[in-house]
């Protein structure tokens, strides 16, 4: 019984300290700093805190300027894949686009690929400038 509770407790402990972003509800769910619904797969974005709770945004840049405005301490972020409806990526494994063509909800104009062949592919297209998380990140 001892050995059962001490595995009840270990599995209840890793499965609050998740890497991985809970699915965001479009046209259901609120944006967390501008308080708009998020309505667009293309531009959501979503942080987990150190403690394990979920904030999602309706735009890239509404998620930084929240993170930097509340002093939340973020263990990782996520951004919604442009070419992929509603996919939240992390920003360590993602390739950014700003500005050009690109219309998000709240103009932070960032679109977001998987790939550095789809970021290269798009940026002709939308005519944007290609940039890394750091820079996205130093940019708000």
């Amino acid at each position: 019984m001892k050995y059962f509770f001490v595995i009840l407790i270990t599995f209840f402990v890793i499965s609050c300290n998740s890497n991985q972003p809970k699915p965001i509800k479009l046209n259901s769910e609120n944006c967390e700093f501008c308080k708009m619904t998020i309505a667009n797969g293309k531009f959501g974005a979503e942080l987990i805190t150190t403690k394990g709770r979920y904030y999602k945004f309706d735009d890239a840049a509404c998620m930084l300027q929240y993170a930097k405005s509340n002093q939340v301490m973020v263990k990782m972020f996520f951004v919604n894949d442009y070419l992929k409806e509603n996919e939240l990526i992390p920003v360590e494994k993602s390739f950014f686009l700003k500005g050009g063509t690109i219309s998000s909800p709240m103009r932070g104009n960032i679109a977001t690929f998987s790939t550095s062949k789809e970021q290269k592919e798009f940026q002709a297209k939308l005519n944007a400038e290609a940039m890394t998380w750091e820079q996205v990140y130093n940019s708000y």
